[in-house]
């Protein structure tokens, strides 16, 4: 009897400690496997090329969805908006080019924003959801002639992330 009760004094404890750490063990390391996949906390810049019309996967930014797949926000470029005097006209401003776009989240909403170095109180980057999108560039730059259709623009847009959340 008194070695049932020194076997309970001694195997109890170290049972529980055992099962404890084991516990520890695997709680840890569900947190790291859970984080491996969130790409969104890591910084990062990426550069995409858009035409009117054309989307963006942002991978790098991608959360971890339903079932354990990924899903990653887009951007879209909706709409390019030239109003600028075109070559050979006579116009009473100089005009300017704007460009809008949406962003769709991982869970389905959207949002818009303009981006433009030239139209008055425009921005040429703004930051929403922890990322930042810079205008980077068009092609052609050059303002078309007064007869010419409207050229097939050529967007780039610079995506940076900022793991850092910030308070609403």
């Amino acid at each position: 009897m008194k070695k049932t009760i020194l076997r309970q004094l001694i195997v109890l404890p170290l049972l529980t400690a055992v099962m404890t750490m084991l516990y520890a063990c695997g709680a840890a390391s569900g947190i790291s496997r859970a984080t491996d996949g969130i790409t969104a906390n890591k910084p990062f810049s990426a550069t995409y090329v858009l035409q009117q019309g054309a989307s963006a996967v942002i991978a790098p930014a991608a959360a971890p969805g339903i079932a354990g797949g990924a899903t990653a926000p887009t951007v879209k470029l909706e709409r390019v908006n030239d109003s600028r005097c075109r070559v050979g006209a006579v116009c009473v401003w100089a005009g300017y080019i704007s460009y809008s776009f949406t962003l769709t989240k991982p869970d389905g909403s959207t949002s818009n924003f303009v981006l433009s170095d030239s139209m008055p109180n425009g921005k040429t980057s703004v930051t929403q959801d922890g990322l930042t999108f810079t205008l980077a560039g068009v092609e052609p730059q050059a303002v078309p002639a007064k007869n010419e259709p409207a050229p097939d623009y050529r967007v780039s847009l610079r995506v940076t992330s900022d793991p850092t959340p910030r308070p609403s």
